[in-house]
């Protein structure tokens, strides 16, 4: 997001080191680069792992014990079924990927990935062994901490549909 040109002046004059590093990395567009590219490199990485045999197998009890899921490999088996979320994985990836030169490619790859971390987010609730109760306090296990990533993919989604966004409107408005 750009600052509104009358606030760049203020900013780059504040006294406060704290401000001028955040002044910095927000001219630099530093968050928007970290995050797409992470999530890019995310969805890639994980979308080509699920379409192996190790891969599939392993988010056979994810898929099985979601009630929003469930029944995609119980249409497909969980070989072509995880091959299938792979793939979606991809096509947000590279949607995000053509957002830098078509922002509205972007905004579309930010609603394929927000349903899918919606949807894997909500699997913290419904599959067994995501918490354990350790000295009478409940805490999240590795698989719970596996899938809490989800919520802030979720989270770096949303971001990403506001940063094309607001990219789309400003093409528009050239134009």
């Amino acid at each position: 997001m750009k600052i509104p040109e009358q606030n760049v002046a203020s900013h780059r004059q504040a006294n406060s080191v704290l401000i001028k590093l955040a002044a910095w990395i927000e001219d630099r567009e530093i968050p928007f680069r970290v995050t797409s590219v992470g999530l890019i490199i995310m969805l890639l990485w994980a979308g080509a792992y699920k379409m192996t045999a190790p891969g599939a197998e392993g988010i056979v009890p994810l898929v099985s014990n979601s009630p929003l899921i469930s029944w995609h490999f119980k249409v497909f088996g969980p070989y072509v079924g995880s091959d299938f979320i792979g793939l979606t994985e991809w096509i947000a990836a590279i949607l995000f990927a053509v957002g830098y030169l078509r922002p509205k490619a972007g905004i579309v790859g930010g609603f394929i990935a927000t349903l899918m971390f919606f949807t894997t987010s909500t699997m913290i609730v419904t599959t067994p062994g995501t918490t354990s109760v350790v000295h009478g306090l409940r805490y999240m296990t590795f698989l719970g901490l596996f899938l809490f990533k989800d919520v802030i993919s979720l989270g770096a989604s949303l971001y990403l549909i506001s940063y094309f966004g607001r990219r789309a409107i400003q093409s528009e408005i050239k134009n």
